[in-house]
């Protein structure tokens, strides 16, 4: 796919439906002249230079990575519109592609019917899960993993609900013993199940958490923004394939919250949400007076907390799914090699006299911390910061992030190291790039060389 063509083609299709309505003259308040822009556009240049290589695999640190050009060329031209998605008279066209988007979306998590729309991100996604919540259980609070996002102990506290953080297993999954000491309270009315923790990639036992529902009334809704697309992975065959029940569990929970803007392949923001029950809309029901008169038709914003949202995110998203459809055989093979990418390594630091693995990966993070002797919780945290740190300075650098993990969490990974302090930083990358998959050894070199002792 040539990007350039592309962009070119961008701007000339939108000049020619521009072109339908007539000439006008541009008002002269806007204009720049190319010598002031040239000047401005090189500051500019210069300092997006002050970056991370997101692009290259040798960047194996955070959830960043391009989108696919596909998602600019899509965003481009209808950023040239700029259409608003919140009305239908804002976005006629890309408020139909984000509805056809997200029915795919819903599709592939074994929803038959759905509510749902695009986000700006995860965080507003989940939040408007739990303000469905709230509606639905008014007094009762929310029960999550201690190692789920953050977002929603941030969430309780702006709707004003009591979050309750579940202890996790040696897994990093949530604690279903521990979980159902706190539902027999009764004071719990949703329960946050997460489809890969943001740390380790770590999937709660959803499908076992099912029964927990028809026993104590509560409405269960995934945190999937990171690891949703993974379900096109579930029953697969070969190593890429993972255990078909959480995910296919997914399809009879209330709600559903996922990031296209991770293994979609899409720009930041784009997040969505999804209800299982079309009958929850009513919770967004408000008033506008000068907003909702060109069509009876419902309107994104009539069942979205946030208003204006960019059309350009839907188109984006509505044409990289026309290409790499949400199925095994689309934006599966992409998260495939990613995966199959976070086995390698781990066979790689199984086998090594430097690494050691924190725990097998579940999706495609790894985590991993240098061997040492006395193996101490201070050593360990010292000597993945230093990893860490000459990695990005070096003359080869090499781009990891660090976790950390609590003294009980450590040591129930692993025993025989000494807890001397209340945890310790691991390195942590993340392999979302399909690209990893051809640079695995290399990296791995790489970071056993950083991990040495000097």
């Amino acid at each position: 796919m040539d990007l350039q063509h592309w962009l070119g083609r961008a701007t000339e299709a939108v000049q020619e439906w521009a072109d339908g309505y007539g000439p006008y003259r541009p008002h002269p308040a806007l204009h720049v002249d190319d010598t002031r822009f040239a000047a401005a556009f090189e500051e500019l240049t210069g300092r997006l230079t002050d970056n991370y290589p997101f692009f290259h695999p040798r960047y194996a640190g955070q959830m960043l990575k391009p989108p696919h050009p596909a998602a600019v060329v899509g965003y481009l031209t209808a950023m040239l519109i700029n259409p608003n998605n919140h009305a239908l008279d804002g976005g006629p066209a890309t408020a139909a592609m984000e509805r056809e988007a997200v029915a795919q979306l819903a599709a592939m998590f074994g929803y038959d019917t759905h509510l749902g729309h695009l986000t700006t991100s995860g965080t507003i996604a989940n939040l408007e899960a739990l303000f469905v919540a709230r509606e639905l259980h008014p007094g009762r609070g929310v029960a999550y993993s201690a190692d789920a996002h953050y977002t929603h102990g941030r969430m309780c506290h702006v709707l004003g609900m009591k979050g309750y953080p579940i202890p996790t297993d040696d897994r990093g999954r949530i604690s279903l013993d521990a979980l159902e000491d706190v539902l027999r309270t009764g004071e719990v009315g949703t329960v946050v199940l997460t489809a890969g923790t943001t740390g380790l990639g770590a999937v709660d036992p959803i499908h076992t958490a099912l029964a927990l529902r028809e026993r104590h009334g509560v409405r269960l809704h995934v945190d999937a923004a990171y690891g949703g697309f993974f379900t096109l992975l579930a029953g697969a065959d070969g190593p890429e394939g993972l255990p078909a029940e959480p995910w296919r569990a997914i399809a009879h929970c209330d709600s559903v919250v996922i990031d296209p803007h991770k293994h979609g392949l899409q720009p930041y923001g784009c997040g969505a949400v999804l209800f299982r029950d079309p009958e929850v809309g009513r919770f967004y029901l408000h008033d506008s007076p000068y907003t909702y008169f060109t069509s009876p038709d419902l309107h994104l914003g009539e069942i979205s907390l946030e208003c204006s949202r960019a059309g350009a995110s839907a188109a984006a998203l509505w044409l990289t799914l026309r290409l790499l459809p949400p199925t095994p055989d689309g934006l599966g093979h992409v998260l495939a090699a990613g995966r199959r990418a976070a086995l390698r390594w781990a066979d790689l630091i199984t086998a090594s006299e430097v690494l050691e693995l924190y725990q097998w990966p579940e999706l495609d993070i790894v985590g991993y911390f240098p061997l040492l002797e006395p193996a101490t919780l201070s050593a360990v945290d010292a000597a993945s910061a230093s990893a860490l740190a000459d990695g990005m300075t070096g003359a080869d650098p090499v781009f990891l992030s660090t976790l950390r993990a609590d003294r009980e969490a450590f040591t129930a990974r692993h025993p025989k190291i000494t807890a001397d302090a209340d945890g310790a930083r691991i390195l942590r990358s993340v392999l979302m790039k399909p690209e990893s998959e051809h640079h695995v050894e290399d990296l791995h070199g790489r970071v056993e060389q950083l991990a040495r002792p000097h």
